[in-house]
This record gives C-alpha cells, structure tokens and sequence, in this order.
C-alpha cells in the first residue's frame, strides 16, 4: 500500500540516522512507483539499491531518470500534469543533489495518492 510521507521529516531522519533513512526511502520510493505505473516494471526497492552498491553508484542515474519517466506516466494516466521528470531527476543526481530528485519523486507520489 502506498502512503503519503512528510518530505521533511523524510529529509529529517536521513540526515539524523548518517543516511540510513535514506536507503529505506530509496526503497520505498521504487516499490510505490513500481505499483504506481506496474506497465513499465524495474527492479525492487532492494534489488535496486543492490544494484546501486554493485555499479559504485552508476545504475542511481539509470534509476533517477527511469523513475521520473514512470512517474510522469503515472501521472498521465490519471489525468495530472506532468512535464520531463526523469531528466530532471537524473540532472539532480548527477550534480549531486539525489535527496532533492528523492524529495520531489515523494511530492509527485503524495500528489497521486492524494488525488
């Protein structure tokens, strides 16, 4: 069941638990838009983090830019506006700022949720 989470307190706890919040919220985060647009199937949350740790960091752009795309489907197919998030996010990542990227995936899952 996907649910609605506070970005800040999601931002909060990852700084406070050295980023271990984090990782759970990167799991979180796949899972719910795996279930949100189940056309287009990545890996889980777990094999997705695996696969992060196993590339030293390389599959996270692949998953950035993929889970933006999935997310503005989802959101097409139930009638919101969306734009190019999977650049966006994979922009975000690259520079550095992958919490932001997670921050605004969660305000576009809320958004689904809510409505």
């Amino acid at each position: 069941m996907i649910q609605k989470r506070d970005i800040a307190l999601c931002i909060v706890l990852s700084f406070v638990t050295c980023g271990i919040y984090g990782i759970y919220w990167f799991v979180c985060l796949t899972n719910e838009t795996n279930e949100l647009y189940p056309q287009k199937q990545t890996a889980s949350g777990g094999v997705a983090f695996l696969l992060v740790l196993e590339t030293c960091g390389i599959y996270a752009y692949y998953w950035a830019y993929m889970t933006g795309e999935k997310l503005d489907n989802a959101k097409a197919e139930r009638g919101m506006a969306n734009g190019s998030g999977g650049i966006l996010y994979l922009l975000l990542t690259v520079f550095g700022l992958g919490i932001v990227a997670y921050a605004l995936m969660q305000n576009d899952i809320n958004s689904m949720v809510e409505g």
